[in-house]
């Protein structure tokens, strides 16, 4: 089996990170393809930069679909380019943001999330809402810690998201929480024995989900809202995008 990461940003130091996460979570007949775009913003922090990020992403789906794999997993918290993902590929593909809610709802009554930045916020709660879980996240909170920090020493990450835990359980009531960005996969475990709680990392999530998929057979609908896209031409530097 070969799941294919994709971090929809171009920051490779983070690809890695992300990439190690995947494999601690897999099984060991698994091999986990961790890759990014050349071409898109460093880093995914709201609408803007995720509308940027999605021609790089569906050209490493498409990458990922001519060797074959058996799962994509979009590696960026916000879901980014996920219906058009799905649109493209026969193998399963699965958002990290979408992994972890489902997987959440099941650990406890109430999850809340702890992103990175406000202005991520109402992304996720839009996600949420599409998803049908808006009703068990008891609120999304944010460290104020840019994507591209969480991996510097300097910046205090563990502490700042653990203080955020901590307010979620006290004042949410939270019994679950959920870490909301790929930059915060290694932290969960050190997370959890810390704060007490269940601490949802959404990368070893999606691997695990796309596993199971994967091997039961299960493959994304192509008869209504993610069937292949029409054949016809795009233009100007999208035209590899085009007709098939």
């Amino acid at each position: 089996m070969r799941i294919l990461i994709i971090n929809p940003n171009t920051t490779a130091r983070m690809t890695e990170a992300i990439g190690r996460a995947g494999r601690r979570a897999a099984s060991a007949e698994t091999e986990i393809i961790a890759v990014n775009p050349a071409d898109g913003p460093v880093s995914i922090e709201g609408y803007y930069d995720e509308a940027f990020s999605v021609p790089g992403l569906l050209a490493e789906i498409a990458k990922g679909e001519a060797i074959g794999v058996s799962a994509h997993i979009i590696a960026c918290f916000d879901d980014t380019g996920l219906e058009a993902a799905r649109c493209a590929s026969l193998a399963p593909v699965i958002g990290i943001g979408e992994a972890a809610f489902h997987l959440a709802s099941m650990l406890g009554h109430r999850f809340s999330v702890i992103t990175t930045l406000s202005r991520s916020i109402a992304v996720i709660e839009n996600n949420l809402l599409k998803y049908g879980l808006a009703g068990r996240c008891a609120r999304v909170r944010a460290c104020e810690l840019p994507v591209l920090s969480l991996d510097d020493p300097a910046s205090d990450a563990a502490a700042k998201i653990g203080a955020e835990i901590e307010l979620a359980k006290q004042e949410d009531k939270a019994e679950v929480i959920v870490l909301g960005c790929a930059g915060m996969a290694e932290l969960a475990a050190r997370l959890a024995a810390r704060h007490g709680v269940p601490v949802i990392d959404g990368v070893a999530s999606a691997v695990k989900l796309a596993e199971t998929l994967a091997a039961l057979g299960l493959k994304t609908s192509k008869i209504g809202a993610y069937a292949l896209p029409r054949p016809k031409p795009y233009l100007g530097a999208l035209a590899s995008f085009g007709a098939r």
